[in-house]
């Protein structure tokens, strides 16, 4: 037997050391006889650090993180090149708690012999229906509705008026997995639906009942866009003051995509301004937004802390899937869902995984 060691980040701890989010897949990795598995320590929050927080989405995995490991579960941390400084003699997946990957130098990772394996499935669903949520608020105008309900201030129950969905126009931008999946969800409250995918299959779209526009296009007739591109170099703040400009006054703005592909600044004028109607965040340009953000003071913006499709089933989905998939590699065996499937090839990441073929049981 050829122990596997893995290491998961810290960062699905609570300050009690204890699961922060139930069971993430610890028991199948704890049914594993030939598995053993540690927390890497500065990634866990403390009660002595009041900083942790403020650094969540910064934290990142060093030279000695991955020295001693075979297996690294990953969930917010940066996989740099500098992770690499010292090589990856050990190292033979990463597996990523998500689908999103653009926090991992995907190309370090190959160049030192190192799979990268995601969930690209689990939250597909939750991350649509978190889309549909921010829809529903915003057309029902649950925030400004709530806000009177508490104040006993019924008299404005006038000013408050919400609108339905049914006639209106949603734009999807990106209709891959999430996208798709929103045109599935929408599809009993009578709304037009147009995409700008340029890789998006017409027949698939078609099927879906989504015509394929341009994205000016799209900004111009949409009554709801809604953000579900990955995030690339290219695209980044692909989004912009130009879009906003094009867009409706009454619309809607969504993102529960990746912030950077928006230009902040831009939205914040285009919301200040009320050249667009409002928006529903669950990711921004900088994360954690600061508190001081002039984002935060808007009347028309509902926001979530990049964790609106964080459910317990989710939590569940993801934590199987990863510790398949470094169960899998403990076995000398390739996991589902490598996103560099260039390293497979190569004789030093084979050498690596084959010294745990004897695993296989």
């Amino acid at each position: 037997m050829q122990i596997f060691r893995v290491g998961i980040t810290g960062d699905f701890l609570n300050t009690a050391r204890a699961s922060a989010y139930g069971d993430v897949g610890l028991s199948l990795l704890d049914a594993t006889p030939f598995i053993r598995y540690h927390f890497t320590e500065e990634h866990i929050p403390s009660l002595s650090d009041p900083t942790y927080y403020d650094r969540l989405y910064s934290l990142q995995v060093t030279a000695n993180h991955i020295a001693d490991i075979d297996g690294l579960v990953l969930l917010r941390p940066w996989v740099k090149a500098e992770t690499f400084s010292r090589g990856a003699d050990n190292l033979v997946v990463i597996g990523r708690s998500g689908a999103g990957y653009d926090k991992i130098d995907v190309a370090a990772c190959t160049a030192n012999d190192v799979a990268v394996f995601n969930a690209p499935t689990a939250l597909t669903h939750a991350t649509a229906s978190s889309a549909l949520m921010f829809m529903l608020a915003l057309a029902k105008r649950l925030p400004a509705q709530e806000r009177i309900t508490r104040q006993g201030r019924w008299d404005l129950q006038p000013d408050v008026v919400g609108s339905e969905l049914q006639g209106r126009t949603l734009g999807i931008v990106g209709l891959g997995a999430s996208g798709r999946e929103l045109a599935r969800l929408v599809a009993p409250f009578g709304l037009r639906i147009i995409a700008y995918s340029p890789k998006a299959d017409p027949a698939q779209a078609a099927a879906l009942g989504v015509t394929l526009t341009s994205l000016d296009d799209l900004c111009r007739e949409a009554d709801y866009i809604s953000l579900h591109a990955s995030l690339t170099p290219e695209r980044h703040k692909m989004i912009g003051a130009r879009h906003f400009a094009l867009m409706k006054p009454s619309a809607y703005f969504i993102n529960v995509a990746r912030g950077a592909l928006v230009d902040q600044a831009a939205l914040v004028r285009a919301l200040q301004e009320w050249r667009i109607a409002g928006a529903g965040l669950d990711v921004f340009e900088i994360e954690p937004v600061p508190v001081d953000d002039p984002l935060l003071k808007l009347d028309n913006v509902i926001v979530t802390p990049h964790w609106s499709p964080a459910t317990t089933d989710i939590w569940k989905a993801t934590g199987k899937a990863t510790s398949t998939g470094m169960i899998r590699a403990a076995m000398g065996q390739i996991p589902e869902n490598v996103i560099n499937p260039a390293v497979l090839d190569r004789p030093g990441f084979q050498a690596k995984l084959a010294r745990f073929a004897q695993n296989i049981v």
